[in-house]
């Protein structure tokens, strides 16, 4: 896997903002990013081969900062077995803790995109952030099960 794209926003329905790094910690999150709070879903990350499928099925290519999601990987489709795994950027440690379910507010930016984010976890995983460090674009990302690399 692979780091495509970095983003946050500073309030709830705020523009989401693309950086080429980030500093992430497990008090913040995605620092300046306003759910970033401790807790199951302090950051979020989304699939590049998923979002594309959803696209795909409403016929229309989107930005992927559209989904509203904080960080964008390559190389990985996340589903319901992913729940307790690990993803690893360099020294950031990231816990998948659920789905990040889509919302109707994704309607609002293309008809029909809510129900193609549907299937198969498109809309993203949620996170908890379990080790500190800098997240650059171009970091390869590695996912770690209990078990060692997947």
């Amino acid at each position: 896997m692979e780091v495509l794209a970095i983003a946050k926003r500073e309030k709830s329905r705020a523009p989401m903002e693309e950086m080429t790094q980030a500093l992430i910690t497990t008090e913040q999150g995605v620092v300046g990013d306003f759910r970033g709070k401790p807790g199951k879903r302090q950051l979020t990350v989304l699939s590049a081969e998923s979002w594309q499928d959803a696209c795909n099925d409403v016929n229309t290519d989107l930005p992927w900062t559209v989904r509203r999601s904080n960080i964008l990987v390559s190389g990985m489709r996340f589903s319901e077995a992913n729940v307790g795994d690990v993803i690893q950027i360099g020294e950031v440690k990231l816990e998948i803790t659920r789905e990040t379910d889509p919302c109707p507010r994704m309607d609002e930016q293309h008809q029909g995109l809510t129900q193609a984010l549907m299937p198969d976890w498109r809309g993203g995983v949620c996170c908890r952030v379990v080790a500190d460090g800098e997240v650059k674009v171009g970091d390869e990302a590695v996912l770690l099960s209990a078990g060692g690399v997947i």
